[in-house]
């Protein structure tokens, strides 16, 4: 059985019945097996309409599961926890996003793995680079460490 590592990036901004953003993103990791090793759990400010911030951390999992397999578990995890689809960006209990996969890249309908919006993202860049600095985006041939400073360098003009 051949084993990959995927990173994966949680984030809750509304209570659920594990309690608030913090309480559903510790569910969230442990309701996954294989994980090895976590992200400090940041807050972030949130992205588009929704005025909560989030709770977010970042986390490896290893898995004999396809990309689009585990997309499918991650998606069952998140309606176990009662997230609903509706407007993007949106509010929501929690979010579970493949964001880069040990073997590279991966596209089908539905997924693209490396996340299409995780090199702009310093609140899943910053928890990553606590856990693999050195891992390469497939797609830039940049590091997890590079990424991030060109994320906070941009921030800092802003």
């Amino acid at each position: 059985m051949v084993t990959s590592t995927y990173a994966i990036a949680i984030g809750s901004n509304r209570p659920g019945r594990h309690g608030g953003p913090v309480a559903e993103v510790q569910a969230a990791i442990a309701a996954l097996d294989g994980v090895r090793a976590v992200a400090p759990i940041i807050a972030s400010a949130p992205l588009g309409p929704s005025i909560r911030r989030y709770a977010n951390a970042v986390l490896l999992l290893d898995s004999a599961l396809s990309p689009p397999d585990l997309l499918a578990l991650l998606k069952s995890i998140e309606r176990g926890f009662g997230r609903r689809r509706g407007r993007r960006w949106g509010s929501r209990v929690i979010d579970l996003d493949i964001i880069l996969w040990s073997e590279g890249s991966w596209h089908s309908p539905g997924l693209c793995v490396p996340h299409v919006a995780f090199r702009e993202r310093s609140f899943v860049l910053g928890p990553l680079r606590h856990l693999v600095p050195r891992w390469r985006d497939p797609v830039t041939g940049r590091t997890i460490r590079q990424l991030h400073q060109l994320v906070d360098r941009a921030r800092a003009r802003d």
